[in-house]
């Protein structure tokens, strides 16, 4: 039977719910510690995998800002995308390693959210010479987008901007966090010992760094199937 938290550990576990405790942590205690142990932004989209099942069904989730985000400027990329919308299914289903694919808008951004199979340089590069095309149109209203077009010549530059902008995912098992940020400070991972208790306050820093994340990986219904061998049983092929 586990023993019961003492009164100290029982009243510094109730200090996050008081209010006073919070507003100090807000203007003195977290801008502390962000100075004295900063952590660096890490990268979005998934991790290497060595299990093959974690090369299936990988999630991007990429944000990119509206350069009119205004209601005028949203319906333009909504009719852009629209126009488009048979390409862009045609392109998909081209590419052949897609699960599911789809276009949000959400505040200030546009969003594309899909599940694939593989390497995530080859999704963008396969999907690039699939509907390049549609993508030039639709990063006329995506900040920044202008210096990427054409997407076909520019495929490596464009890669590495999905990637910027894909949400960071955040470890399914919350200690691997320790290693992430080590290795993002050029340590490798392993080589220091960290302390679990201070992992709440590596997670609220990293936060800081990367204020929209994906939580975890995603629930994959069939991790261990390809969209090639769902096609298969369809009959559709490749």
């Amino acid at each position: 039977m586990r023993d019961k938290p003492g009164w100290l550990d029982q009243y510094v576990n109730d200090l996050p719910k008081k209010g006073w405790f919070r507003f100090l942590s807000r203007v003195i205690v977290i801008p502390y510690w962000k100075w004295r142990d900063p952590k660096p932004k890490l990268p979005g989209g998934p991790r290497e995998a060595t299990q093959p099942s974690e090369n299936l069904q990988r999630m991007m989730n990429l944000i990119m800002p509206l350069k009119d985000p205004s209601p005028l400027g949203r319906a333009e990329v909504a009719q852009a995308i629209a126009q488009n919308a048979d390409e862009i299914f045609a392109g998909l289903d081209s590419v052949g390693t897609v699960h599911f694919a789809r276009f949000l808008l959400v505040g200030n951004n546009l969003c594309m959210i899909s599940a694939y199979d593989g390497d995530f340089s080859n999704y963008i590069r396969d999907f690039i010479v699939a509907i390049g095309n549609v993508f030039d149109a639709i990063m006329d209203h995506v900040e920044g987008g202008e210096a990427l077009k054409p997407t076909s010549e520019n495929a490596d530059k464009f890669i590495d901007w999905v990637h910027a902008h894909d949400l960071f995912q955040v470890p399914d098992f919350p200690g691997d966090l320790f290693d992430l940020q080590d290795q993002a400070k050029g340590i490798a991972p392993g080589t220091e010992q960290h302390d679990l208790r201070t992992l709440p306050r590596a997670m609220v820093l990293q936060f800081t760094a990367n204020p929209n994340v994906s939580l975890g990986g995603g629930y994959r219904a069939y991790p261990g199937i390809a969209a090639a061998q769902i096609r298969q049983k369809f009959g559709e092929g490749w």
